[in-house]
């Protein structure tokens, strides 16, 4: 169902370039730093992209993150429009793959590094394009012969796993405030706002606290969201939150030089949150870990409750 100018016009209401040398991290760092990272350019699911757009790119006005973009998604204009405005902005553009297909037991690897490929074509043109791939709902390879060969494959064309350490349901929240707007013209978007942060929130002191637990520091995080019309209306929202609660917001490109990001932790299936993986390795932290990491059925008892 469309939105209606109603809807479009509540929506309207809520809402220097990179070193080219990767900067050292001090791994002695005890406040927490977080840096945003964007996926899958979803623009053909928002109403008025174009202003989403724009409230996006003010959003991120002090800070670089890293879009992680599907290919088919950016393989047309207005997509390379998009592109076009992240890379002009001095933000980093990772690869997503062509189709977004999850890697699991029925995916052919051949075809899935097949879309890997495309979609580094797609990509070359931009300055900001790095060869950093995040792995579609962070799903690395549910056996270790299929894990290892996209391991290897990643390494031969000079990819770097782009590993998220704070996962999170935000692609949930977004669903359910589109599915709410197309069913009532009336519903104030707004509502969204407060529980969606507390929900970034508490998966941000989960993460951290097992980064401390289990490496005994906290890293350089990654914060995994995504290109939608609930970031659109409230990333500032959630920036100002970083920020007040003492977190220090870094550059994308910057965090992924914390060296926790050449590990590759020995799990199977492969991928969750990278401090998840690792957590998961030691064998120590089981009681805390639920699989998977981060799903929709963890909050949607919040939501029902909430009425949202």
């Amino acid at each position: 169902m469309p939105i209606t100018r109603r809807q479009a016009a509540l929506l309207l209401a809520a809402a220097p370039v990179f070193a080219q040398t990767r900067p050292r991290v001090a791994i002695t760092q005890t406040r927490p730093r977080v840096a945003i990272t964007m996926d899958d350019v979803n623009w053909q699911q928002i109403p008025e992209p174009r202003r989403a757009q724009a409230r996006l790119l003010d959003a991120l006005s002090h800070t670089r993150a890293f879009l992680f973009a599907i290919g088919k998604n950016i393989d047309n204009d207005h997509g390379r429009s998009i592109l076009q405005q992240w890379n002009a902005a001095g933000h980093r553009i990772g690869n997503h793959t062509y189709d977004h297909v999850f890697l699991n037991a029925k995916t052919q690897p051949d075809e899935f590094e097949a879309g890997i490929l495309r979609t580094g074509e797609v990509l070359r043109p931009y300055s900001g394009f790095r060869k950093y791939f995040r792995f579609p709902a962070l799903k690395e390879g549910a056996t270790e012969e299929v894990r290892d060969r996209l391991r290897a494959f990643l390494a031969q064309h000079g990819y770097q796993n782009g590993s998220v350490t704070i996962d999170a349901s935000d692609w949930y929240f977004d669903q359910r405030l589109r599915a709410r707007l197309n069913q009532d013209a009336t519903f104030q978007p707004d509502r969204y706002r407060q529980p969606y942060l507390d929900h970034i929130w508490q998966r941000a002191q989960f993460y951290d606290q097992l980064s401390r637990d289990v490496l005994g520091r906290s890293v350089a995080h990654t914060l995994l969201i995504h290109y939608n019309l609930l970031n659109s209306l409230f990333l500032g929202d959630l920036l100002h939150m970083f920020r007040t609660k003492g977190w220090g917001l870094i550059d994308a490109e910057e965090a992924f030089a914390d060296p926790v990001f050449t590990r590759q932790p020995n799990t199977v299936p492969a991928g969750e949150s990278l401090l998840w993986a690792l957590a998961k390795e030691t064998g120590r932290f089981d009681s805390r870990l639920r699989y998977p990491g981060e799903d929709d059925v963890y909050e949607k008892p919040t939501l029902d409750r909430l009425g949202l």
